[in-house]
């Protein structure tokens, strides 16, 4: 029985170029990190591969979508090696595009700071994930300059090894939490009660059954716990707007 990947630690790095980040996740899924532990994020990534066959980067970014842009294609090469991609807009850094975990946990907006126009940006999702300040404001500025963010969920006894693999493979500010990054549901969300603090919180009584509903939908069809969280946060953006305290609680007229 192959043995089950433990993932208990996330390092993060941001990298110059698009190229280091390609060869960086091609080394960390050689090593045996799973797809669904690799997250991405970043502004510039040149590729104009059509999305679903209808729409590129390009016009995710110039139609002005802010959260819920969620697609399950790629944009380039090796973000088709992680686990859903998306387009969301960041106060102070712009439109980004997101892959693997991070990308579902942005759309959520954890912190409540994301997804409301006033919101303090990225900074704060990354410090409630346990990142200092400092750091994250780092890969703040340097995502805003067009740089790229990676963040790999590892295990803690293999921490030393990851953390000298992202550095020469040209990783910069490498920082280290002991933790991962949030899931909504250990599996199939039978009860509000299974939603993730960081999910239940930020979701009023309807919108927390909108959510679990189309989670289960999607995870049942799919079998993919990604595709169903972003699913599912669509579903609750397209009912729902937040009031505010960073809720979404205010169903929207005529949905």
């Amino acid at each position: 029985m192959p043995e089950v990947y433990q993932a208990e630690r996330t390092i993060s790095t941001v990298f110059k170029e698009q190229k280091q980040v390609d060869d960086a996740i091609r080394r960390l899924l050689d090593r045996g990190v799973p797809r669904d532990h690799i997250s991405v994020m970043g502004r510039n990534f040149q590729s104009e591969t059509r999305i679903a066959g209808f729409i590129t980067k390009r016009d995710v970014i110039l139609g002005g979508l802010r959260t819920g842009a969620i697609f399950g294609s790629l944009f380039g090469s090796f973000l088709s090696l992680l686990t859903g991609v998306g387009v969301l807009f960041i106060p102070f850094v712009g439109p980004i595009v997101a892959a693997g975990p991070i990308s579902a946990l942005l759309l959520g907006a954890a912190s409540g700071a994301i997804a409301g126009s006033a919101g303090a940006g990225l900074v704060s999702v990354l410090t409630t994930l346990g990142m200092p300040e400092d750091k994250a404001t780092i890969y703040q500025t340097r995502l805003q300059a067009g740089e790229f963010l990676l963040l790999a969920e590892v295990p803690g006894d293999r921490t030393g090894e990851f953390q000298l693999l992202l550095e020469s493979a040209g990783g910069e500010e490498i920082n280290t939490i002991d933790k991962t990054l949030a899931r909504p549901c250990p599996g199939p969300c039978n009860s509000p009660e299974d939603l993730s603090p960081e999910v239940r919180s930020h979701l009023s009584q309807e919108a927390q059954r909108t959510f679990i509903e189309r989670y289960n939908n999607v995870l049942n069809e799919t079998s993919d716990e990604f595709t169903a969280e972003q699913a599912a946060w669509e579903a609750v953006h397209q009912k729902f707007d937040e009031d505010e305290n960073g809720v979404w609680s205010r169903a929207k007229v005529g949905v």
